[in-house]
């Protein structure tokens, strides 16, 4: 999607009539249905009257021209793309983003300086970074830019046409070389420098013919890119699938070779508990999909488990590693195969409290998701739903893809991979916080698992930490039973989880990134919020079922508070809501028991070879205690 496709000299005819932001206006509303902020408006005829100046200056009149471009299954656009030939006859495109700052001040953010928007000084993407990567999605996945003999070359530049260049500015400070050398920043003062930079790319013009190519490209992830995400994965140790998930894994993929080259969309549905492996049989169906050539995305609703994967396979492999919420905008079958895991965490709709009112779909998330792949994979677990606006279930899911006249296969993963293989330990949680019954009443200590209970939480974080000075990974976690506060001015950590002399800080908040800079995490030794389950220095601070979910360690250490409590004398579980600082399930009536459970449930399953437990309520404790054989 673009709002303005056409030859330069048209758009330079266009800015000067004063037409231009008049039209991208009226192709705005045409696409979104509802009109471009006066804000908005007002940056394009600011920023594309300075950009007509530049064109005329170095004489563009033969280029094709594209503004405000959507990239594909994302709400980003670029400003402009102006493609022609060099004096060789190479086609070429050059990206430019149009910024209307002024001046910048210096940010602790590796890839971030400081500017005045919207009435404050806020963090940004450096300029030049942010183009860097929208070339990169271009060149990664749009077949214009890698496919057949002479793909079209491109290049990325920013234009901050009311930036006046002074000595020692941090928008060109050391640290900034590299980016500034491959896609380079043109201020107010540098209008010959940016004139001569586009006439090497495309003095020769004749590029109406590119442009049309560039129109006509499809969304695809080139072979190079899926080769590495696919070669990342399967060097990964951790992603070896083993018995029943190797069989799974088979299944599930002649089904999905049949479905791709059927009319008649497909879903799989793989049901299975904690441990049972439904995350290393979709990276492995990822990781083969791929470098089979096959289009496929994965997707989570997990910020932190997204943002590890992203750590592991690298920034421009997140192309393929999405959220549920990503698919608001794709096109009917644009990706071959979409593997959703923890599929438990759709919600009933993409909208959040952040999209705006005329923005605000009523299509149901999950038949965004069926529309967008040809083949859809859901690995659920219906007893991981923690929160009332997350309504993904078998059932659910079926409905949805018989509604849409689907294909449905289901299949269940039994065999357990985690708690040292112990059927018997997920089974008896399950009994003993009466979620499901199973045979497993009583867990027997001869198990190989290593179950404990701890008198204080400070012996079981010094059980926990052994395990880590050990070689193990290990992680402390806790009921939502503590509020979590903002960062302190400096940026560390507030100790929020007290009991007693045991005193601990939640993970880093997500949404405090910003307040938390490199250098202060460093400091203080604590990573960022989304690599707590990954990075070892994740042992100091203590992680919620938001940050845990969807993660195994060796060994996991988990304090119950007393929202979650066992009445002795009435022989039943009672749920606090008053107890609870997680806003959004204390308020869900009814449902506040069940989710705290679940909660508690995905805590306990963490571990892989241990699970440490400290109760804050000793009438739990003694019930738990009751339910282990002497």
């Amino acid at each position: 999607m673009r709002l303005y496709a056409g030859s330069s000299s048209q758009f330079i005819t266009d800015t000067i009539q004063n037409q231009i932001a008049e039209k991208l206006s009226s192709a705005f509303f045409e696409y979104y249905r509802f009109n471009p902020s006066p804000n908005e408006k007002r940056s394009w005829q600011n920023s594309l009257r300075a950009l007509k100046d530049i064109f005329q200056l170095a004489e563009l009149h033969d280029h094709g021209v594209i503004l405000e471009y959507q990239l594909p299954i994302t709400s980003k656009r670029l400003d402009c793309i102006i493609c022609g030939k060099d004096d060789e006859k190479k086609e070429n495109a050059v990206i430019i983003e149009l910024k209307q700052w002024e001046k910048c001040q210096e940010s602790d953010g590796e890839n971030e300086i400081a500017t005045f928007i919207g009435g404050s000084i806020q963090d940004k993407l450096h300029p030049s970074i942010q183009v860097r990567q929208y070339k990169y999605y271009l060149q990664d996945t749009h077949t214009a830019f890698y496919e057949g003999t002479n793909p079209i070359h491109l290049e990325a530049c920013c234009y901050l046409h009311n930036y006046n260049y002074y000595s020692e500015d941090v928008l060109f400070a050391k640290k900034f070389d590299d980016v500034l050398l491959n896609c380079p920043v043109f201020t107010a003062d540098d209008t010959i420098k940016f004139k001569d930079y586009l006439g090497e790319q495309l003095r020769r013009g004749d590029g109406l013919e590119i442009l049309q190519r560039i129109e006509k490209s499809r969304y695809r992830p080139s072979k190079k890119l899926m080769d590495h995400v696919g070669n990342v994965i399967r060097g990964n140790s951790n992603y070896v699938l083993l018995d029943e998930q190797k069989v799974v894994y088979d299944k599930v993929w002649a089904i999905t070779k049949q479905g791709f080259h059927d009319k008649q969309k497909t879903v799989l549905i793989v049901k299975g508990g904690p441990g049972t492996g439904k995350s290393v049989i979709a990276l492995n169906l990822m990781a083969d999909l791929l470098l089979k050539g096959y289009n496929a995305h994965y997707a989570t609703g997990s910020k932190a488990f997204t943002s590890t994967l992203w750590e592991i396979v690298g920034n421009r492999a997140a192309i393929q590693f999405r959220y549920f919420n990503s698919y608001v905008d794709a096109k009917p079958n644009e990706i071959d195969v979409l593997i959703c895991d923890e599929a438990h965490r759709i919600r009933v709709t993409s909208n959040s409290r952040f999209t705006r009112k005329e923005q605000r779909s009523n299509l149901p998330q999950v038949e965004e998701i069926l529309l967008a792949g040809k083949v859809c994979v859901f690995f659920i677990d219906d007893d991981q739903i923690v929160r009332p606006n997350e309504i993904g279930s078998v059932e659910y899911l079926r409905t949805a893809a018989r509604n849409k006249n689907c294909r449905i296969f289901e299949y269940e993963l039994e065999a357990q991979f985690r708690c040292n293989g112990s059927d018997a330990f997920v089974n008896w949680i399950n009994n003993t916080l009466e979620i499901k019954k199973t045979a497993n009443v009583l867990w027997n200590q001869k198990e190989e698992f290593d179950f404990k209970i701890f008198e204080s939480a400070l012996e079981l974080e010094e059980a926990i930490k052994e395990k880590q000075d050990d070689k193990f990974s290990a992680r402390m976690t806790a009921g939502f039973c503590w509020k979590w506060s903002d960062p302190e001015s400096d940026g560390s950590l507030v100790n929020d989880v007290g009991i007693g002399a045991f005193i601990r800080p939640w993970n880093a908040k997500p949404k405090d990134q910003r307040k938390i800079n490199k250098s202060v995490r460093l400091k203080n030794g604590f990573p960022e919020a989304q690599l707590w389950a990954y990075d070892p220095k994740g042992i100091d601070q203590i992680g919620c079922i938001y940050t845990a979910q969807g993660f195994e360690f060796d060994y996991v250490g988990v304090i119950i508070g007393k929202d979650l409590r066992y009445d002795l004398d009435h022989q039943k579980w009672i749920g606090y809501p008053e107890e609870s600082y997680d806003s959004v399930v204390k308020k869900s009536g009814n449902q506040f028991l069940d989710l705290i459970k679940n909660s508690y449930r995905v805590l306990l399953s963490r571990g892989m070879k241990g699970c440490y437990v400290y109760f804050q309520d000793k009438n739990t404790e003694r019930f738990f205690k009751s339910r282990i054989e002497k």
